[in-house]
């Protein structure tokens, strides 16, 4: 089985047919480079630490594995929407963790489940990794399978609770921005899925749910990508919103936040969050 990362975006069959090995170890070779310091991210812990909304953790079962995730509700009095927030290649940081959060301050009951679960070097997951390095090794060796079950089973979790209503729409960045398309050919009662300069997976023709793309205009290996992958969708009679931001790099949802983050990617981040928390109105 390949690793999950190449899986996504291998071209063959019916669907998208673009992407050369070459262009896959690309992928990956530029998630990594496009955010070295990954780890050190403690103004996202700092946001986190200062939320006054109630985060969790807990332990959701898919068979005989155990996978973490971190939960975050939202306050309100009325039962809401869910999203499922997959990670970037680099696992469940404290970022990922933190737009679960600004998640749930705008409504939404949000949770993040950690791939990782299991495979840290004491069975635990991202956290117990050393550096980006190790935790995005692991990632390329997931099973495309078990992802999806791991995803559907974090979907099932939040789907259920008590607070929430029901709906339940995926979003991702990076390697997560292409398991969440990828997703969306798994799962047919998404609500949508919103993808973060993530590639298409290699067959369209399964998806229901409508998708909304998001992409750096400085990003020239995804955004290559966006041309076949509306030639495919509309062939398949798909819904697919792709919008590219100016200037923009690979990444600029997190970098847009960071404090030594560019210009470009803070506007790109600013007005992505806004069309985000437009189009999550409307599931």
């Amino acid at each position: 089985m390949p690793p999950t990362g190449v899986a996504i975006v291998r071209s063959a069959g019916p669907g998208v047919n673009f992407v050369a090995m070459k262009r896959i170890v690309a992928f990956v070779v530029l998630c990594v480079l496009s955010a070295l310091p990954v780890f050190a991210q403690e103004w996202a812990r700092e946001s986190l630490n200062k939320s006054s909304r109630h985060g969790e953790w807990v332990t959701i079962k898919n068979g005989d594995r155990s996978v973490q995730a971190f939960v975050v509700y939202p306050e309100r009095k009325d039962k809401a929407p869910a999203i499922v927030v997959i990670h970037e290649i680099f696992g469940l940081t404290d970022w990922v963790r933190s737009v679960a959060d600004q998640l749930a301050a705008n409504g939404y009951i949000a949770i993040a489940p950690d791939l990782l679960s299991g495979m840290g070097p004491k069975g635990g997951g991202t956290s117990e990794f050393p550096d980006q390095t190790a935790a995005v090794d692991a990632i390329r060796k997931l099973n495309p399978d078990s992802v999806t079950a791991d995803l559907n089973a974090s979907a099932d979790y939040v789907k259920k609770l008590p607070a929430a209503n029901g709906k339940v729409a995926v979003a991702g960045f990076c390697w997560g921005g292409g398991q969440t398309f990828r997703f969306a050919t798994n799962r047919p009662d998404l609500a949508a899925a919103f993808v973060f300069y993530g590639p298409p997976p290699e067959d369209v023709t399964k998806i229901k749910a409508p998708v909304y793309g998001f992409y750096g205009g400085n990003d020239a290996r995804i955004d290559a990508t966006i041309p076949a992958t509306q030639d495919a969708m509309k062939k398949a009679s798909k819904k697919y919103d792709p919008v590219t931001y100016e200037g923009a790099g690979h990444g600029f949802m997190r970098s847009g936040q960071d404090p030594a983050g560019k210009d470009a990617d803070k506007k790109a981040h600013d007005d992505a969050w806004k069309r985000w928390q437009e189009l999550l109105k409307t599931m």
